[in-house]
């Protein structure tokens, strides 16, 4: 039988080998870059990749999701998932945007379907693989970027999904009652000299859809006649910087969205405006407390000008727990690949201030989401590119090979050790039933 780190050699030679590969199918889905639960050709190169690679796997979860899984040669034991999130952003300015879309991979999730693949080619080494006990399951998920929320909305209407985020829907669907334990890596470009950057926590939200409603009218001989929707969602806007100082430093609070329609003509009294809107914060409770100062600010807008204002209000994700035990796994790992030096560890109460649907599965399984460097230039901007695919791909496929081999060799010993020792927020059904509960639509009439 060989050692815990033989075969950590093994599998980290096996990634070496097919860097190339693994690369050219980050940077293939870096030219195809397609919108959440729009992933069509992205889902599509995993599935071909895993035919090819052997392993058995059910495509068109959540829509896009395609979900592998081989089992280890040594018997029965826990069950890990090593994520990868199949979807971009809208960027139109990205010099790798659609030109159509707007769609552009400007969070480097491509890296991640690249580093999934990669992880999971490793592990795939025969001597590797027959002496891994449990179940080691690639999963390409959706949707993880919380955009185009009116289409989403309008598939919701249409019966194709329920929750608006991919690993949302994935766990209200059951497709992570079978998995134990879920590990990934995202890329960023603020670690400054590190490589390898663990810990910290990320931001809870809830999201809006938020609809003014006036009356359109000549803009120049009859503006008296009409109601304007438009000044209403300014004054709302207003209303919101105004309260800026109601939210406290601890709970990280960003309160931000866009304008999706402002109106139809110049002139015409806009009838009727829509938003898009974004509340975070550091815990639940601190969530819906400034959501509902967010509400009341839009139904003063509305008041303002007799408008009136439908609230969509949808849940989002929760904020980020990671399991301690992981994450010391994940630190030895990339101190051993990459050096201490180079390996940032933050505190729990770290907060980024973005949010990710990881942390919805952390609160219901043992996760890990740590991040790599290898990326320039601010996050979700047009500047996001990754200049350092070694390090962006390569170096966390490794790292989670590795961290993987040690929770399912030697008979699974770490990995049941991690499930005896966690302690999950709340269960799948408990979890569904709080975030449909989070689900509400306010109306509000300015003009009663």
């Amino acid at each position: 039988m060989l050692s815990t780190d033989r075969l950590k050699e093994l599998a980290c030679a096996a990634i070496d080998e097919k860097a190339g590969e693994i690369i050219g199918i980050a940077q293939d889905i870096l030219a195809h870059p397609e919108p959440g639960f729009s992933e069509v050709r992205t889902s599509r190169v995993v599935a071909k990749k895993f035919t090819e690679l052997g392993i058995e796997h059910e495509q068109g979860l959540a829509i896009t999701g395609v979900k592998g899984r081989f089992a280890g040669g040594a018997g029965p034991g826990p069950k890990v998932a090593i994520i990868g999130e199949l979807d971009s952003l809208l960027v139109g300015e990205h010099p790798h945007a659609d030109s159509e879309t707007s769609a552009a991979h400007a969070c480097g999730h491509h890296c991640q379907i690249g580093m999934m693949l990669g992880t999971t080619m490793g592990l795939l080494t025969p001597q590797v693989r027959e002496q891994l006990n449990g179940e080691v399951v690639p999963f390409a998920v959706p949707a993880e970027e919380f955009i185009e929320v009116e289409r989403r909305l309008q598939m919701r209407t249409e019966g194709k999904l329920e929750f608006l985020g991919g690993k949302q829907e994935l766990i209200r669907l059951g497709e992570f009652d079978d998995v134990d334990m879920a590990v990934m890596c995202h890329t960023a470009s603020d670690m400054g000299e590190r490589k390898f950057a663990m810990g910290g926590t990320s931001n809870g939200h809830v999201v809006k859809y938020v609809q003014f409603l006036g009356r359109g009218a000549h803009a120049g001989s009859a503006p008296h006649r009409g109601v304007n929707a438009l000044n209403a969602a300014t004054f709302a806007l207003q209303a919101i910087n105004a309260n800026r100082e109601l939210y406290q430093e601890e709970d990280t609070v960003r309160i931000h969205g866009i304008m999706t329609k402002g109106g139809e003509a110049v002139s015409a009294v806009p009838a009727e405006v829509k938003l898009e809107w974004r509340v975070r914060s550091g815990t639940p409770d601190a969530v819906v407390r400034n959501s509902a100062i967010v509400d009341r600010c839009f139904k003063a807008g509305a008041m303002a000008v007799g408008a009136s204002v439908k609230i969509t209000n949808i849940p989002g994700y929760l904020p980020m727990r990671h399991d301690n035990t992981l994450q010391e796994l994940f630190r030895k790992n990339a101190t051993a690949l990459l050096g201490e030096s180079s390996i940032l560890v933050m505190s729990p109460r770290r907060n980024r201030g973005g949010s990710t649907d990881m942390g919805d599965l952390s609160h219901v399984i043992p996760a890990c989401h740590p991040y790599t460097s290898g990326a320039v230039g601010a996050g979700h901007s047009k500047d996001y590119v990754i200049t350092d695919y070694q390090t962006a791909v390569v170096n966390p496929a490794k790292i989670m090979a590795m961290t993987v081999i040690d929770l399912l060799a030697d008979g699974g010993a770490t990995g049941k050790e991690v499930l005896n020792r966690h302690r999950p927020a709340m269960n799948k059904d408990a979890y569904v039933k709080f975030q449909r509960e989070q689900a509400e639509i306010v109306e509000f009439s300015g003009g009663d």
